[in-house]
């Protein structure tokens, strides 16, 4: 965490005899197995609900954390604080935001509440707040529709590749199954951020038919969802996504990188509200 002080199967001859003997081992281990759950259904239920409540809770995780997955979260948090950062200004300064279509408002705004949820949930279980509150961006960041949308992408591209590292690092199966839940969602919003380019009317520079990312390759809009697999941008180490975060968080990096550094803005928290409660954290395993 250096860098936030400085900023088939081939069968077997066996498995090749008839199929006879074994359809009749499954039919009797199913039954033997009806039987064994009938008799102890209710002992079951009892203690996997017993577990379930244990270690599932933001308690256990937040007493069970280790180091490494600490500073994963740390990361985690500032790349949140960020994205809460920078879709409030989209919605609340970027001109063309009133100007396209009812649905792209409402995914930037339902990214916003979606970006504070992940955020608070993992400040529950680090119990500290994000050590950045302030973030400088790319001049024209918030005027400049094309600008806005490249450095949306690209700060999702990183979201992306840095919670599968947590996929890959995280100590904890409820970890990592959290960590992939909410890089789905930060996928979501990589393809919706490339949908609103098209919908970008000519005040604005509209329509604008290729976005830059993380990559620094203008990539085609359509169709917004060109990416077969997630891109990890070969990190394996979350010291990665926080060096790829540096500019926006520290002022001699941002004045390096070119960005504008007259002014920063502001990590404004608040309360939340998900745009359906279906798609609301239940518990770290995800059931």
């Amino acid at each position: 965490m250096k860098a936030l002080n400085e900023i088939e199967a081939v069968r077997s001859p066996e498995e090749s005899q008839s199929g006879s003997s074994r359809r009749s081992f499954l039919k009797g281990a199913a039954l033997t197995g009806a039987a064994t759950i009938a008799s102890l259904g209710a002992l079951s239920t009892t203690v996997s609900a017993q577990q379930q409540e244990e270690t599932e809770s933001m308690q256990y995780e937040r007493e069970h954390l280790k180091k490494s997955d600490r500073d994963i979260l740390i990361a985690a948090q500032i790349a949140e604080a960020l994205a809460v950062t920078t879709y409030t200004n989209i919605i609340n300064s970027s001109p063309f935001f009133k100007t396209i279509p009812d649905d792209d408002q409402g995914y930037l705004i339902g990214a916003r509440q979606e970006e504070m949820s992940h955020y608070l949930l993992e400040q529950s279980v680090t119990d500290q707040f994000t050590p950045f509150t302030q973030f400088f961006y790319p001049k024209k960041m918030f005027s400049d529709a094309q600008t806005t949308l490249n450095i949306l992408v690209t700060l999702e591209d990183a979201f992306i590749a840095a919670y599968l590292v947590g996929v890959r690092n995280f100590s904890t199966r409820n970890l990592r199954v959290t960590a992939a839940r909410i890089m789905g969602i930060e996928s979501d919003h990589r393809t919706l951020a490339r949908v609103v380019g098209g919908d970008v009317t000519p005040q604005f520079g509209g329509p604008i038919k290729s976005i830059t990312g993380i990559q620094g390759v203008a990539e085609s809009i359509a169709p917004p969802n060109n990416n077969g697999y997630e891109r990890t941008l070969c990190w394996t180490s979350i010291d990665q996504a926080l060096t790829a975060l540096t500019p926006f968080v520290n002022f001699n990096a941002a004045k390096a990188a070119g960005f504008d550094t007259s002014q920063s803005f502001p990590f404004e928290p608040f309360t939340p509200t998900l745009p359906n409660p279906l798609g609301d954290f239940i518990s770290f395993s995800g059931c």
